[in-house]
């Protein structure tokens, strides 16, 4: 449907001389970019970064509704930038979003980033669309690892910070010693001075406030407010040089098609311009620009026109990805993508061929599996896929396991079926030697299991680096481990501190191979026939070991009914039903009671299996199994 052009808002503004324009997105400036800069004095570009479940997109609802972006009757959600079904469930910010709002007469756009370190391929993409950023750090667990990872990436572009220490109204809040700590990690990751001067705001972004007087309890977020518009330099460009935008997001529509994000860093885009698009393998494709949004609060507004400084969508550009430059067409120019940390876990990907296959998917050829993760590298940076031996089989490469388990959640959800290995970390040969990657481990634990947090971790060779006790009955561990030894440790910490551990890591770089780390020491309770389980047959297999599933399950040969409480795997008939006489038995009345069954999830189910064992992934069930069902032809644990 076209667009009438007194319909659409023109939100080019009227430029000011500026500073000399340093991009931080290239060390070397290209021609164009060493034409005359000229700072947007309209426009503010800021990121906020912290660690997972510091309060960033609680931040950002409190900064729309008080900047006047929602009207005062509408009904808003908590936590309204995380808006997929799988970041309200777990209550996590799984991708980068844009918003922006108004504040006196200026816009300014918000990047909210995911704070876990799985995505951080997401943060390091979105660095390049903005000026400067607020760093939040909870005013009581201080700086963690994906703390120092976000920083550093922005002390490397050059990004002036302003630091919010957040939920100041908890009770073990501790904003000095938090303080203290925050200028320790500047100084630790070689900040300039003017890095170091930043401005300091404390706020309760629950209830919206913030103050620059720490015994001070504040009204709203105007300091903060505040702070974006004197700390934040405007964004610089020449609208009048030919035009640069580098793409840092991608969305989709129905109607559209893909829709590139970036921001313009040189010239001026209008709708219906014909542009360059400078391909990553050094192609340039020609097209025309059909849409052209900017953000304004939770909408998306069609403009006409936009400026350099300005961070806009545009529709219209087929098989664009992230990390390309839309160009002009008569002098195009690249922009150096942003450089991605390498993923260090990979993962199988296969189609489902057990005997319970095709039943609930949709999708659940290989074709369908290749294409699905093709469209997901598009727009996943951080995220590599590579052939294997076997036409039905792909080696998938990310950051984490959440990362991995997250995607196979979406495929499921879409409906495809497909099975998984047990993760595995990537290494790579330097100078002869081999190495792996090896990640900081942050536990945040009570005292009272510290010991037991200590031996788990060694047991996985990981190295105590520091030790720190607050003073509030718990205690902070800190490991430099290597990245298998993460595998399957998160259960069973959760299980060792009866679920009141807190665990976090980062990767921190590569060493030397740290020796064998020992797999799970248990077996499986294998099933050897297919058919349905009966409350009977679980009751008697209780004893061996802890069950997985419930009564009435269907069953096969070769799947994983539960974990043995010995080494050894044992094949169990969890179909056996009990033999009915006429004679009256003395315990005939007495009721079968089941322990309730540990029903796993992705997550778990993934970091229980070893080498031998996949993960069968369907729309409505997951379900553990041996490589091999046959149990004839598979050698059993324990027994080889």
């Amino acid at each position: 449907m076209s667009t009438e052009r007194n319909s659409a808002v023109d939100i080019s503004p009227s430029f000011i001389e500026g500073r000399i324009f340093r991009p931080a997105y290239t060390e070397e400036m290209s021609p164009h970019q060493k034409t005359r800069q000229i700072a947007n004095p309209l426009r503010r570009n800021v990121a906020i970064i912290a660690h997972v479940d510091h309060g960033k997109t609680t931040l950002v609802d409190a900064l729309l509704r008080q900047s006047g972006a929602f009207r005062a009757n509408q009904q808003v959600a908590d936590r309204v930038m995380d808006n997929t079904d799988l970041e309200r469930e777990r209550g996590i910010t799984i991708l980068a979003k844009n918003t922006a709002v108004h504040y006196k007469d200026l816009l300014i756009n918000i990047v909210d980033t995911p704070g876990h370190a799985d995505f951080g391929g997401e943060v390091e993409r979105t660095l390049s669309m903005v000026d400067g950023v607020m760093l939040l750090v909870d005013a009581s667990e201080g700086p963690l690892p994906q703390t120092r990872f976000v920083l550093r990436k922005a002390l490397e572009r050059g990004l002036p910070p302003i630091v919010v220490l957040n939920k100041i109204d908890r009770h073990d809040a501790r904003p000095k010693e938090v303080l203290n700590e925050v200028y320790d990690l500047f100084i630790d990751l070689d900040a300039t001075e003017e890095q170091i001067e930043f401005p300091v705001l404390y706020t309760n972004a629950r209830i919206g406030t913030a103050t620059e007087d720490m015994g001070a309890l504040g009204e709203d977020l105007q300091p903060l407010f505040e702070a974006i518009v004197d700390h934040v330099p405007p964004p610089l460009g020449n609208p009048e040089a030919p035009l640069q935008i580098l793409v840092a997001n991608l969305d989709s529509s129905d109607y559209l098609g893909r829709i590139a994000i970036g921001r313009i860093f040189n010239g001026t885009v209008r709708l219906n311009d014909p542009v360059a698009v400078l391909k990553l393998g050094g192609a340039t494709e020609q097209t025309k620009i059909t849409k052209l949004y900017s953000f304004d609060g939770l909408k998306r507004i069609e403009v006409e026109r936009a400026s350099a400084g300005d961070i806009v969508c545009l529709a219209g550009i087929e098989n664009i990805t992230i990390g390309e430059t839309i160009a002009d067409i008569e002098q195009p120019v690249a922009i150096p993508p942003v450089a991605i940390d390498e993923p260090t876990v990979s993962m199988i990907f296969g189609v489902n061929t057990g005997p319970m296959a095709g039943r609930d998917g949709q999708y659940v050829t290989s074709r369908n599996l290749r294409e699905r993760l093709a469209r997901e590298l598009v727009g996943n940076v951080s995220l590599r896929v590579e052939d294997t031996d076997s036409p039905e089989q792909l080696k998938v490469v990310g950051r984490g396991e959440l990362q991995l388990s997250i995607l196979i959640e979406m495929m499921r959800r879409e409906g495809h079926e497909l099975q998984v290995s047990r993760p595995e970390v990537v290494t790579k040969e330097i100078d002869g030697v081999k190495m792996e990657p090896v990640e900081d481990l942050v536990i945040d634990v009570p005292e009272n299991y510290q010991g037991v947090v200590i031996a788990q971790a060694g047991t996985r060779r990981g190295v105590l680096t520091k030790m720190v006790n607050h003073g509030s009955g718990r205690v902070r561990l800190e490991f430099r481990i290597p990245a298998r030894g993460l595998i399957g440790f998160r259960s069973q910490f959760l299980t060792d501190t009866r679920g009141t551990g807190i665990m976090n890591h980062l990767f921190a770089g590569w060493e030397p191979w740290h020796g064998a780390i020992a797999s799970r020491t248990t077996g499986a309770l294998v099933a050897d026939r297919t058919g349905a389980a009966t409350a009977f047959a679980i009751f008697n297999l209780q004893e061996r070991g802890e069950i997985f599933i419930e009564p009435t399950t269907t069953v096969y040969e070769g799947m994983i009914i539960g974990e043995n409480s010995r080494q050894r795997d044992i094949d169990v008939n969890v179909t056996k039903e009990k033999k009915q006489t006429n004679m009256r038995a003395s315990t005939a009345d007495e009721a079968i009671r089941i322990i309730p069954p540990r029903l796993l999830s992705l997550e778990q189910s993934i970091e229980f299996i070893n080498d031998d064992e996949l993960v069968e992934v369907t729309p409505k069930a997951i379900r553990l199994r041996k490589r091999i069902l046959a149990a004839n032809q598979r050698p059993r644990r324990g027994e080889e």
